[in-house]
């Protein structure tokens, strides 16, 4: 079993900065992609960033050049740091893991999610 936690969120004013991290714990073989989504009252859940195992990056547009997205592999931990935030950035954040549970026999691998975090970002 795979557990992830987030941690970080919270209120913070047009502008200001905030930081969200997420490990992962249980029983596992490795990690792959990890991921940030969110989601705003009555609107989907949407992709924020990605990063590889490896440390490559991918983010949102409404989200480049103001989030950025780490890992530290060696404590199965996602950051994400975040600025300039918006009012529109007011959602609840989930990291979400490509996990790879056991490699023997077979290769078992599976996608878990965090409980969320509320970000909230006033005018």
């Amino acid at each position: 079993q795979v557990q992830l936690v987030e941690s970080g969120g919270g209120l913070v004013q047009a502008g200001g900065s905030l930081s969200l991290s997420c490990a992962a714990s249980g029983s596992f073989f490795t990690i792959n992609d990890m991921n940030w989504y969110r989601q705003a009252p009555g609107k989907e859940r949407e992709l924020v960033a990605t990063i590889s195992k490896g440390g490559s990056t991918y983010y949102a547009d409404s989200t480049k050049g103001r989030f950025t997205c780490s890992r530290d592999n060696a404590k199965n931990t996602v950051y994400l740091q975040m600025s300039s935030l918006k009012p529109e950035d007011t959602a609840v954040y989930y990291c979400r893991a490509d996990v790879i549970t056991t490699i023997y026999p077979v290769t078992r691998r599976s996608d878990y999610w965090g409980q969320g975090t509320q970000v909230t970002v006033s005018s």
